[in-house]
């Protein structure tokens, strides 16, 4: 047995006056909390495999909108909690957060803008937009809109049926390094232009002769008509490509998305198993179109369409289209940018 195999000084074998003197001066001795914080190999993981039926959420978020007008809720939204965090922390993994949010003919969620980044990934329903620092985004199955820290935002409806989609958060991250607020404010200007309508077509991108965008964030929309065409392109582009896979960037930098979580679509030819890489970011999966089993280590959840689930890091997953004729697609949302910021990231064989 080596020195650091050793086992450590336990708390109670303190004498009590000892911790008694600790605690009045608020301190606290490391050693026996040591393996805890940092344990041998592999980290020390709250976040369980948990899987979220739409079929079986869809009743309880509709009876919300029976239940609560748009004028007491704000965000009628149904929280995706993780049970291995606790569900009053309101959190899918340790960096996100994830909200089944309804919005009803004729409602206007009010425009607030606030400090998590925020997307929208858009499940059923027509008619609804989403205004984000003035650009006026029309939602449809399966698009990505982003909102991300400090723009201000609102949802309306102008459709006849209820519009539903999944909001990502990073908010248990800004929450915990105590920066989260919200700001409220008047209903948005819409201005000309289309982010999207720019940045559509590959291989062209705007000349900026005259001026460049200040923006930010250049493309908040992105339509899923265009994502499903890329992936079916590079599927039957590169037949022998084992992961046809597209993550969504920032047009003018090819950086990620947003800054803190990001985000791809993954396409699973009929039939195909694709074992994923175990890595150290969190990872939610949501399913698109077609049914997929996700197996996350010991568990195994059957995904339709609009179904989500969530993987811990540090855990082999493997996805299996269960269709022998139609491709499957599946949204996903990590922790990967904000672990390559803090020099942690990982990918293990």
């Amino acid at each position: 047995m080596t020195h650091f195999d050793q086992p450590l000084g336990r708390l109670e074998d303190l004498p009590p006056d000892y911790v008694a003197a600790l605690r009045a001066q608020n301190l606290v001795p490391l050693w026996p909390s040591l393996r805890a914080v940092l344990p041998p190999n592999v980290p020390t993981r709250q976040t369980k495999p948990t899987y979220w039926s739409y079929q079986t959420l869809k009743p309880l978020l509709l009876q919300a909108g029976e239940l609560t007008p748009i004028e007491k809720a704000e965000r009628r939204v149904l929280v995706l909690a993780n049970p291995g965090h606790g569900l009053e922390k309101m959190q899918a993994s340790a960096a996100m957060y994830l909200g089944m949010q309804l919005l009803l003919p004729g409602e206007w969620a009010p425009s607030h803008r606030h400090t998590p980044n925020a997307v929208r990934m858009v499940v059923e329903g027509e008619g609804a937009w989403t205004t984000v620092d003035g650009e006026k985004c029309p939602m449809s199955r399966g698009d990505l809109i982003l909102t991300p820290t400090g723009l201000w935002h609102e949802h309306g409806h102008d459709g006849t049926e209820p519009v539903v989609w999944l909001d990502v958060l990073d908010l248990p991250l800004v929450y915990y390094m105590e920066a989260s607020y919200h700001l409220n404010g008047d209903r948005q200007t819409v201005k000309p232009g289309s982010g999207e309508r720019m940045w559509t077509r590959a291989g062209v991108v705007p000349t900026p002769v005259f001026q460049r965008s200040d923006k930010r964030y250049p493309m908040l929309r992105y339509p899923w008509t265009e994502t499903r065409a890329a992936l079916l392109a590079l599927a039957e582009d590169q037949p022998g490509l084992e992961c046809v896979q597209v993550t969504y960037v920032n047009p003018e930098t090819g950086a990620d998305a947003e800054n803190i979580l990001g985000f791809y679509a993954l396409m699973l030819r009929p039939g195909q198993s694709l074992c994923l890489p175990v890595r150290s970011p969190a990872v939610v999966f949501h399913q698109i179109e077609g049914h997929s089993e996700v197996r996350i280590a010991e568990s195994s959840f059957t995904l339709s369409e609009a179904d989500t689930c969530c993987a811990p890091g540090y855990t082999e997953v493997t996805l299996r289209n269960l269709s022998s004729e139609q491709p499957a697609f599946i949204f996903m949302a990590d922790e990967s940018p904000l672990h390559r910021k803090l020099g942690v990231f990982e990918s293990r064989s």
